[in-house]
């Protein structure tokens, strides 16, 4: 077919569909970038005249082309302003839809409302030694007060044995429109979050087990359960905090994360005083079911309270009986995949937000953990059961849970919650030098 027919059957797609038009073939690529075409889609959508009550003519918007600049532009040159100048304005929407901050947890209120309107989704990209991919959709995911559960399974798993690395991304449409659902085929940006080595997954920590399948955690946030039987993939669950989610999932790149603005020191009035006035949000929770969620206030540690590199910040005191608090429900981490489902005992996932003094986030967390039984419980109240610990550790910080399980009553009180937090992450953010 001659090229004039076409870009003239070309000059009627809008952006989207000319897009999915050019990765037909090299030809096709090449036609699909006509400057012509993509200058009066451009100055259809982001011309400075346009009025909201009626829709330009086909000749008004062509004198309005003709009056930029076609000719001295190389090939694909508006088509490339067009993408730019969407990108432009989802990140400056996404922006201003992020802007008003919940004085109790210290994030955006708005941050589901954000995902939704920017159609944003995950993928994952398996990587074998070989070099192909393997780029796989979410098909699940359940939002939390503070974090998003996302989960991967299916039939057509590549086998985990020629598997080398797993790149967890944030999946945009490059076009949005808060007032449509994207196209299902449309282009799509893609915004690196974490990569994470399978190499010698099974050599790492097994966090739990059932009949069916065994979970092992690689940091950060990231679950990979295994069948039993086979040891190949069964599902992937990626657990993520709200705390700058969606800039870390939309405005990084294929191969580079989003990298977190320079952190301005706090000017520390009183350091001899160590940290106060800290404010601690903690979910525990697995499968849409919540074991607990509770906010702690007025938190202080004294400036003599450093060991090892951390300090101590006692959240519930192992002493203090009237601050013990109760998990509700049966603890443990739901999963399913196409096939079969299961429970496994004794795993969640941990959501911890930690405000400093100004309410601002100072650590953020979101992890899968589970809780494996004390030799011996710690010095203190005598408790009428078996004691558990749940530990977490990452650069910024360490979590240690105590928890007892009372016969009588079925049900797991947390008894001891201690934060340690790293004494270089405290001076990085107050310029101090502790």
């Amino acid at each position: 077919m001659p090229s004039e027919i076409l870009l003239k059957i070309f000059s009627y797609l809008d952006a989207v569909n000319l897009l999915c038009a050019g990765c037909v073939s090299r030809r096709f690529y090449h036609l699909a970038s006509d400057n012509f075409i993509w200058l009066r889609i451009y100055s259809t959508v982001f011309s400075p005249k346009r009025s909201n009550w009626k829709v330009n003519s086909v000749e008004e918007t062509t004198v309005s082309v003709s009056g930029l600049s076609v000719e001295d532009k190389e090939a694909g040159y508006w088509k490339k302003e067009y993408i730019a100048k969407q990108i432009t304005s989802v990140k400056t929407a996404l922006a201003q839809v992020l802007q008003p901050v919940s004085p109790y947890t210290g994030l955006p209120v708005k941050t589901k409302e954000a995902l939704r309107i920017s159609g944003l989704g995950w993928a994952i990209v398996l990587r074998e030694k070989s070099g192909k991919e393997y780029i796989m959709q979410h098909v699940d995911l359940s939002l939390n007060d503070t974090s998003v559960t996302v989960v991967w399974y299916g039939k057509n798993w590549p086998c985990l044995a020629t598997l080398t690395t797993l790149d967890l991304c944030g999946v945009t449409p490059v076009f949005m429109d808060r007032h449509k659902p994207p196209a299902k085929n449309g282009p799509r940006w893609h915004s690196l979050i974490a990569k994470y080595d399978l190499s010698h997954l099974t050599e790492s920590t097994m966090i739990g087990c059932d009949r069916l399948v065994q979970i092992f955690c690689l940091h950060p946030g990231l679950l990979v359960g295994l069948w039993k039987k086979e040891e190949e993939l069964a599902f992937i669950m990626a657990n993520l905090h709200f705390h700058h989610l969606v800039e870390r999932s939309t405005l990084g790149s294929a191969s580079v994360p989003y990298e977190l603005p320079l952190h301005s020191p706090f000017l520390d009035d009183s350091p001899e005083y160590g940290l106060h006035g800290y404010q601690l949000h903690v979910d525990m929770h697995g499968g849409g079911v919540f074991y607990l969620c509770g906010t702690f206030r007025n938190l202080f540690t004294k400036k003599g309270c450093i060991e090892d590199g951390y300090v101590k910040l006692v959240v519930i005191n192992f002493k203090n009986i009237r601050e013990h608090l109760p998990l509700i429900g049966k603890v443990g981490l739901a999963w399913r995949t196409n096939i079969f489902d299961g429970f496994i005992k004794s795993c969640s996932i941990v959501d911890i937000t930690l405000l400093d003094e100004h309410r601002k986030p100072f650590w953020c967390l979101s992890s899968p953990v589970c809780m494996r039984s004390a030799a011996c419980p710690s010095d203190g109240p005598n408790f009428l059961g078996q004691t558990y610990y749940v530990d977490y550790m990452d650069t910024e910080g360490r979590v240690h849970a105590e928890l007892v399980w009372i016969e009588e009553t079925e049900e797991y009180f947390i008894v001891s919650l201690v934060l340690y937090l790293s004494v270089a992450k405290i001076n990085h953010w107050f310029g101090t030098e502790y």
